[in-house]
């Protein structure tokens, strides 16, 4: 990290209320690094746990963070608030959620088109 680089303190709560990964991280590291972070750090005996940084989706502030940008980029705020350490949302959307929902869109395409036959 650059000595000017500025530092969060940042903690990530998962889906049960339990926060991990509480650590201060530079304004330069990218979400994607900050999801590897997490899926490494993730408590044992979850029902519900990540396998890749795919799974993971950060929120914060109502926003859903990209993975190519910097916490920079991504305009977390700091230095504002009066406790310091700044918490993002992690919910976890396996892949295969994600297939059961494309699936589905296309059966309701199917569902919505009609078709008429003119004899």
């Amino acid at each position: 990290m650059a000595e000017s680089e500025e530092l969060i303190e940042l903690k990530f709560r998962i889906y049960d209320g339990t926060d991990i990964a509480h650590s201060t991280y530079g304004s330069s590291m990218t979400v994607a690094t900050l999801k590897q972070k997490i899926v490494a750090e993730w408590p044992q005996g979850k029902t519900v746990t990540p396998k890749s940084i795919n799974d993971l989706k950060l929120i914060h502030a109502g926003k859903v963070l990209e993975n190519s940008k910097t916490l920079a980029d991504s305009r977390i705020t700091f230095g504002d608030l009066p406790v310091g350490v700044i918490i993002m949302h992690v919910v976890v959307q396996p892949v295969i959620a994600k297939n059961k929902t494309e699936k589905s869109k296309e059966d309701m395409q199917k569902l919505n088109s009609c078709g008429c036959v003119i004899v």
